[in-house]
């Protein structure tokens, strides 16, 4: 891990900015590894122990088998952000900077997540200020993304979310507070200690995605609450000027990030193994978290507490199910990305926006087409 940033938790007080020389890199590396084994291992015993009990028994019933998605999904996760956190890492990653409203994308996650929130009796309270920020597109999907992903997780009850601008220097921050732990269960004020969990591998691709971006990471951790900040210097009414033409694109450019997308969570929509094994390889460099399901109705029933990033649908399931399906998700993020997959050909076209058309890959370009679809798809909505 670079030295770009590395923010020591202290309960109830700010982290301190990075570089303050507290750790040497050897010894971030030796926590952050360790750490990563921990969350793969602590769910897949517990889903090893409960296959074992299947084994014996013959029989699991609803609730265990809904534990036993829980852990592995919990496994697979801690992988994908060991991933990612390797990218950041192996210093590759270029950034791509244009001028975002960062309300505008920050509303459009939020919109998104809708069904997640609600599912986990979770409301946001947004009070957004507009704010044009200058970023790589992707990697600030990616830290709103892991934002809200972190606090779902910690959170009771509600998120509140704002977005300010610092009176100076005049840059936008962005707040994220919720309660950690309910009223009813704190202790003696002060001797209370923040949970564990704030400090899970969430957080750890939190941060690094932060600093990798040049944004300045702020927590306080208190009794009962915690608050998080996240400072752009790139805000684009104080800083425009000190920024050249070429490391701004004013309009749609792709990310030169490798792995743009990485942690982004796709869903398959194919009953034929022969399909599924062509997307898998198709996508196979991207990092995706892929789902696979036989049919429409599967596919609603996955996404009732939770939408995924994209919806990659073979041809023989575009049906009038599918195009109710499609409409109801509309309804709640009109440019949600679907990718049909047509039978024959090497076609490759990308939607209109507002949903007005889906993009559509012939099964025969799929190698070649499906990854920079999906790319150009998910990419467009920022």
């Amino acid at each position: 891990m670079s030295d770009t940033g590395r923010n020591p938790v202290a309960h109830g007080v700010a982290h301190t900015l990075p570089g303050d020389g507290s750790e040497s890199e050897h010894e971030r590396w030796h926590d952050l590894v360790a750490q990563i084994g921990a969350e793969i291992a602590a769910p897949l015993t517990a889903a090893l122990e409960r296959i074992n009990s299947l084994t014996s028994t013959g029989r699991i019933d609803r609730q265990g088998l809904r534990a036993l998605r829980e852990e592995v999904e919990a496994a697979r996760q801690a992988g994908m952000i060991g991933q990612q956190l390797t990218r950041f890492a192996s210093g590759r990653l270029r950034q791509s900077h244009e001028r975002l409203q960062l309300a505008d994308v920050l509303n459009g996650v939020i919109a998104h997540r809708t069904r997640q929130t609600t599912a986990r009796g979770i409301s946001l309270k947004p009070s957004l200020k507009p704010a044009e920020v200058i970023v790589d597109p992707s990697l600030l999907f990616s830290v709103l993304n892991s934002t809200l992903d972190w606090a779902l997780a910690n959170a009771h009850s509600q998120i509140d979310f704002t977005i300010d601008i610092k009176s100076w220097p005049a840059h936008a921050l962005l707040t994220c507070r919720f309660a950690h732990r309910p009223v009813d269960q704190m202790t003696d004020g002060a001797s209370a200690t923040a949970p564990r969990g704030l400090d899970s591998l969430t957080w750890r691709l939190l941060e690094q995605t932060a600093w990798t971006m040049g944004l300045v990471v702020e927590r306080h951790d208190e009794a009962h609450i915690t608050t998080l900040t996240l400072e752009f210097p790139r805000t684009a009414s104080s800083e425009i000027e000190g920024v050249s033409t070429m490391e701004i694109d004013d309009g749609f450019a792709p990310s030169n990030n490798s792995q743009p997308l990485a942690g982004s969570h796709v869903l398959v929509v194919a009953s034929r193994r022969d399909m599924r094994l062509q997307v898998r390889d198709a996508l196979r460099d991207m990092s995706l978290i892929i789902d696979f399901v036989n049919s429409v109705d599967e596919a609603a029933a996955f996404c009732r507490e939770g939408l995924p990033h994209a919806v990659i649908i073979e041809s023989i399931q575009t049906g009038e199910r599918f195009a109710r399906w499609r409409e109801e998700i509309g309804a709640e993020v009109p440019d949600f990305v679907f990718i049909e997959i047509v039978e024959e050909g090497t076609i490759c076209e990308m939607s209109g926006f507002s949903g007005r058309a889906m993009a559509r890959v012939g099964r025969e370009g799929l190698a070649s087409s499906l990854p920079s679809a999906l790319m150009f798809e998910l990419s467009k909505g920022l």
